[in-house]
């Protein structure tokens, strides 16, 4: 029996609820995750702290990456080609051998396809990917999990498209790989950097609540890092660029860091053993000292080092935007609690809540598709039945005719069936295209999670559109997971 709850009449539980938040700034939970035993939120800089202005970033590296094509001896009718920037969408795989670009459910079952733009039927899916399991992780497939990586796919179907249409067929995987290699440069070599350097209002969004947001987890005494695989100059100028204008007492960006380690090599970072350095004012480094010294900047290291500075793994939590180089890896690698940034998850939400009247439409067809089906197999056992008794010759006449209007119902059932299928790939695509003409939601395909929402469900403990959602919330707030039922619990 429970103990009599005590009423306290100068407390109202209902007031005291946090205000409501728009679904789309909301903190969505995968795993109990409790601020209070978080000493240390540590953050990735770009599409973490940093917000970029998609389509821009896109043109630029676009760009970027033709003219060292052409520059590499590819033809210079390249920079007069349209690339699809509205293509591509994370969590597609290319296929180097064939030239396509897919998008499998979290089963690794490949659901869509494209050669180019054009959509290749359920057929060609099928006899391509449907013959053995599909190794998604080898070498003939490349996962594309960043959102630097749009710009890749972009070139790539629009390439593919123009090579075909002179009736000339590129090697797909070797134009890949020079694609890669060359967008790679265009970030080493200053091409791209530059460019958002000269001009941040023209690539990155300036979240106003970011600073407030990160000086409330300080004053709650949070201690909070910057681990970015960005060197150290463009950090400098972005950070600053993205902080000026804080709450009073913040004179720089350093105010805000407890530490900041720049040129960071994630994934590596969290599974090699690089040394951490002191990077010093007159741009050279020497082995840094532990502990971490506030208002310093570090370069380089590995995980064993900066942990042995922060403590407790699970009293980490870092939060960054890539899949793989932030959350997977820092999964695998610590007991870290992870936060993921994606960003496209605004959009996301505004296109579910515009799908709903589609969705619950497609909800009645599938149910009662399935009703009908019931009802088929259940015809055919007694049309079968009565088939055999007739064959025996020990049949009436009533069951002749008994029969025959067994077969006229399995033909009405089945016409049903045809045009309850057309109905439901009809609605479908209408849900489809409420999030993306060509791919559909990042996070589902069909009724399942797509092989990006998996991981998404699997490695991140919460996940968000943009750093300042933590302001609505506390710093000691325990963010609670739906109690995640088994079917047979339902």
């Amino acid at each position: 029996m429970l103990p009599e709850q005590l009423e306290l009449p100068w407390f109202d539980p209902k007031a005291a609820r946090t205000p409501s938040i728009p679904a789309a700034r909301r903190i969505y939970v995968n795993r109990d995750l409790r601020l209070a035993r978080c000493d240390w939120i540590g953050f990735d800089m770009d599409y973490t702290l940093a917000i970029y202005r998609q389509s821009a970033m896109d043109r630029l590296s676009v760009r970027a990456t033709v003219d060292k094509l052409v520059a590499r001896g590819y033809p210079d009718w390249l920079r007069t080609l349209e690339f699809p920037l509205d293509f591509p969408i994370r969590g597609l795989h290319i296929d180097k051998l064939l030239g396509n670009v897919l998008k499998m459910d979290r089963f690794k079952a490949v659901k869509k396809g494209y050669h180019g733009r054009r959509e290749l039927t359920r057929n060609e899916l099928r006899a391509l990917y449907d013959e053995k399991k599909l190794r998604h992780k080898s070498p003939r497939y490349h996962w594309i999990d960043t959102l630097y990586a749009l710009s890749e796919v972009a070139v790539y179907v629009a390439t593919i498209e123009a090579y075909e249409a002179r009736g000339q067929h590129p090697r797909f995987g070797k134009l890949w790989s020079d694609i890669r290699e060359c967008i790679d440069e265009a970030h080493r070599d200053g091409t791209i950097l530059h460019a958002i350097a000269a001009d941040f209002s023209s690539f990155i969004v300036r979240d106003p609540e970011l600073p407030v947001a990160l000086h409330k987890l300080r004053s709650a005494g949070k201690r909070l890092f910057v681990l970015t695989n960005s060197r150290w100059p463009y950090t400098e100028k972005l950070l600053s660029y993205l902080l000026s204008d804080g709450p009073v007492g913040y004179a720089s960006f350093h105010d805000y860091f407890d530490a900041i380690v720049v040129a960071a090599k994630k994934p590596a970072f969290f599974q090699e053993t690089a040394p951490l350095l002191e990077r010093l004012a007159d741009g050279t480094t020497k082995r840094a000292a532990l502990p971490l010294e506030r208002g310093k900047v570090y370069e380089g290291g590995n995980l064993h080092e900066l942990q042995a500075a922060l403590g407790p793994g699970h009293r980490v939590l870092y939060v960054g935007d890539h899949i793989y180089g932030d959350i997977l890896r820092s999964k695998k690698d610590t007991t870290w609690r992870t936060a993921l940034v994606l960003q496209e998850l605004e959009d996301e939400i505004a296109a579910h809540d515009r799908g709903r009247d589609d969705a619950a439409v497609l909800l009645e067809v599938q149910q009662r598709h399935a009703e009908l089906e019931d009802a088929l197999r259940h015809l055919q056992l007694r049309a079968f039945d009565l088939a055999a008794a007739i064959g025996k010759g020990d049949a009436s006449a009533r069951a002749r005719d008994d029969l025959t209007r067994m077969k006229s119902l399995l033909g009405s059932v089945r016409r049903q069936l045809r045009n309850l299928d057309r109905d439901a790939r009809s609605l479908r695509r209408q849900v489809d295209q409420r999030f993306h003409p060509y791919w559909g939601s990042l996070l589902k395909e069909g009724g399942e999670l797509s092989l990006f929402g998996a991981q998404v469900d699997e490695y991140a403990c919460v996940y968000t559109s943009r750093v300042s959602n933590l302001l609505p919330y506390s710093p000691h707030q325990h963010f609670r997971s739906p109690h995640n039922q088994m079917h047979h619990e339902l």
